[in-house]
């Protein structure tokens, strides 16, 4: 795992300027660059200055549907430092270097009782902004976090822990909620379909786990970024059916477990057909309403168990943060293209349009202020 630097280490000094630059959303597949007020801040609040925020697939299906209201500054896989702190602020000071979680529940709702913390009311309200809606703001340059988040969501990191390492905490707290919920055993088969960020800390956590991952992508390339983090048992959905695949490892049962990783619904029935009858099924990444064809006797005469998982989980926060401050994966790893603030624009479209060798994607405002 890459060391900071020293641009990384050293406290923020330079005054906070009136006016930054940021990513604006305005509607369906429109965003542009543009100079937008620096987010006041408020008593129990911090200001941070963002050095890198990961493109998530979430805010790529808002921007490419139009499905939110306008203007907005999205972003939410936030990591940079605090520049200024709002009264009552006792547990952070100016130059703490800090990852932000920009959902937190409130801990006592029916939602929060039952464990499913991503369905409670004051989670579903976004506690970072850049200004405007509140939408996670880690597309600017700095990002206002409310009060509630900093009580409970922003964690600091280790001096030897990078801004892009720890970027990844929030997308890998979401893959082990996923990942828990199926409960998986270490002589189980696992098919995880779609090797992009997303498929790959999937798969890992599921390897973890002690169970047998079987890989499935049609990009050759994205395999063999699989192979290099341990996950050995490729299948080249170009010319190979993932169902057949496990069958012929599972004396034609199928997989244990099935995780779907790839956005869209066409690849539903493939998914449910590769589980073994009484097998699980996951959804991870159909995050758009719509309706999708299955086959509703799989469900019943099959007894396959069909899940989906959403968002993350305050009850994994901690060991999430352990395991990416730990090193034990290098997830900047999976990094493939970095772009400036400057050229977000382009950040997104090719993040909502990803080629064989582009995998985590994302924006770094820090570029600039590492170099001054």
């Amino acid at each position: 795992m890459p060391s900071v630097t020293k641009a990384e280490a050293e406290p923020e000094q330079r005054v906070i300027p009136n006016t930054m630059k940021a990513a604006v959303y305005y509607g369906k597949q429109d965003v542009r660059l543009e100079s937008v007020p620096v987010p006041a801040i408020g008593p129990g609040e911090v200001l941070i200055r963002v050095h890198t925020c990961g493109i998530c697939g979430t805010d790529l299906k808002k921007i490419s549907t139009g499905s939110h209201s306008a203007p907005r500054i999205f972003g939410h896989e936030t990591a940079g430092q605090i520049v200024a702190i709002g009264q009552g602020v006792s547990r952070f000071q100016v130059g703490d270097r800090v990852m932000v979680f920009h959902h937190i529940p409130c801990g006592q709702c029916f939602y929060c009782r039952h464990k499913v913390f991503a369905q409670c009311p004051i989670y579903k309200k976004v506690g970072a902004t850049a200004g405007f809606e509140p939408s996670g703001g880690g597309f600017a340059e700095y990002v206002r976090v409310m009060d509630w988040i900093v009580n409970q969501g922003v964690v600091r990191l280790p001096d030897q822990v990078s801004y892009e390492q720890a970027s990844f905490v929030e997308p890998v707290n979401t893959c082990m909620k996923g990942i828990e919920s199926l409960a998986l055993q270490p002589d189980e088969i696992v098919l995880v379909i779609g090797q992009g960020p997303i498929g790959i800390m999937l798969a890992l956590l599921a390897k973890r786990s002690g169970a047998a991952v079987v890989t499935s992508d049609l990009y050759p390339q994205r395999l063999t970024i699989a192979k290099a983090y341990g996950l050995r048992h490729p299948v080249y959905a170009s010319t190979e059916d993932p169902g057949d695949k496990v069958r012929e490892l599972t004396e034609g049962r199928g997989a244990d477990v099935v995780i779907l990783a790839v956005g869209g619904n066409s690849l539903i029935r493939t998914a449910i057909e590769a589980a073994r009858p009484g097998g699980r099924v996951m959804l991870f990444a159909q995050t758009q309403r719509s309706e999708a064809t299955i086959d509703p006797a799989a469900i019943c005469v099959d007894e396959k168990i069909l899940l989906g998982s959403y968002s993350a989980s305050v009850a994994l926060q901690e060991e999430s943060v352990r395991l990416v401050f730990s090193g034990e994966i290098d997830f900047a790893r999976l990094i493939t293209h970095r772009f400036p603030l400057e050229r977000a624009v382009e950040a997104l479209e090719l993040a909502a349009n990803p080629g064989p060798d582009s995998m985590k994607i994302v924006v770094q405002p820090g570029m600039q202020w590492e170099k001054n």
